[in-house]
């Protein structure tokens, strides 16, 4: 009987530590898997102010909503580990629809003339470097990297 016990105890005890190291890679891989670009839903106006307070570049995706590069890019590209990493230590991150409110007017004075558009800002909003089509995450930290001086 004490050996049953004994047994039973070392697999109990085998099948906790199991779930726990379950639990934890689960874990961690939802982490992996969130981890993605932060765009800031903030207009224009307080995105640069952001920028200026936090001496932080501008990244910013111009999309329309039937563009299917710019869909991938939200897809894979911003969702890349090492890029997501990368801009949101780096930059400030923002998202703009070309054809509705001030996107029209930001496309307008950015000369955007395709889709996607991906653009480096300096803190005063001047254009440093723009990248027109998709881009894989290792393509996009070499643009932003060459744009930012870095």
């Amino acid at each position: 009987m004490k050996n049953l016990k004994s047994g039973s105890f070392m697999s109990l005890s085998c099948f906790l530590l199991l779930s726990a190291l379950s639990g934890s890679l689960q874990a961690q891989q939802k982490q992996r898997a969130k981890q993605e670009i932060n765009f800031s839903t903030a207009d224009y106006k307080h995105v640069l102010a952001s920028a200026k307070a936090s001496k932080k570049k501008i990244f910013i995706d111009a999309y329309a909503s039937w563009c299917a590069p710019c869909k991938e890019l939200q897809k894979v590209t911003f969702k890349d580990t090492k890029a997501a990493s990368y801009f949101n230590k780096n930059f400030i991150n923002m998202r703009i629809d070309v054809e509705k409110g001030e996107g029209v007017k930001l496309a307008k004075k950015w000369g955007i003339s395709g889709l996607p558009t991906l653009l480096i800002l300096d803190q005063n909003g001047h254009v440093l470097d723009s990248h027109i089509g998709y881009v894989d995450g290792n393509g996009l930290m070499e643009f932003a990297k060459d744009a930012a001086g870095q």
